[in-house]
């Protein structure tokens, strides 16, 4: 089937261009949704148009990115310590895309989970840990039979201290692709600053938690059978 789809979609395989990238607007096409339909968090926070709120004391950012983002949402707030998180859009360069836009590969975003949690480093390998087991990081622009750069899978963080450990990780779990007889790890590793216009993106209301309040709806993450032993 992933076959088939290359066929229909490979060209949404190439990345487009800052210059070439849809224009974009000043503001959000959409209104926003504030509240986590599962943990009852803020979503937004510093971010929120009106009433902006601090993330928690101690709290850190990291952007994740591995197919569609309803799956990713999901894995992401099921793991301890993570205070809230939210499907959105980065690495791209049009300023507040729509769903429609970055499906169509010409604003060079991926879709993407941002994630807020607590618990520093631990909780930061467990989040990867999750991540790299989870989909696929070694099919580029692909995850299963969703084709394009949006369904790329990236890493942005936050942090110096982030940083180190999501290269880390990297280079550990590629040890463990490698004893698999797996390819080699396509995933975008860039600090969010650096990658795109440097921001992140929260999506339309009906795709937060949407897996959640779709139980059955569509979703084509699980194990990809290489454990991660980043620890």
């Amino acid at each position: 089937m992933w076959q088939m789809m290359d066929l229909l979609y490979g060209h949404k395989k190439q990345m487009v261009s800052r210059e070439e990238a849809l224009p974009g607007r000043p503001g959000y096409a959409y209104p926003l949704v504030r509240e986590h339909a599962v943990l009852g968090t803020d979503m937004l926070g510093p971010d929120a148009p009106t009433d902006p709120a601090p993330w928690p004391a101690g709290s850190e950012e990291i952007v994740l990115a591995g197919g569609c983002f309803w799956g990713v949402e999901r894995i992401a707030w099921e793991v301890p310590g993570v205070h809230t998180t939210s499907a959105g859009y980065a690495g791209g360069f049009t300023a507040h895309p729509t769903y429609e836009e970055v499906f169509s590969a010409r604003t060079g975003h991926a879709e993407a989970v941002r994630v807020v949690y607590t618990g520093g480093e631990e909780t930061l390998r467990a989040l990867l840990t999750a991540f790299w087991e989870q989909h696929d990081p070694t099919t580029a622009n692909r995850q299963g039979n969703d084709v394009g750069t949006e369904y790329r899978s990236a890493v942005y963080w936050t942090t110096e201290a982030q940083d180190r450990v999501v290269r880390d990780s990297a280079e550990r779990y590629q040890r463990d692709l490698d004893a698999a007889g797996r390819g080699a790890i396509t995933t975008e590793l860039a600090p969010l600053a650096e990658a795109g216009d440097g921001r992140y993106y929260t999506a339309e209301p009906e795709h937060q938690q949407y897996l959640a309040k779709n139980p059955g709806g569509y979703c084509n993450h699980g194990f990809n059978g290489v454990a991660c032993s980043i620890g």
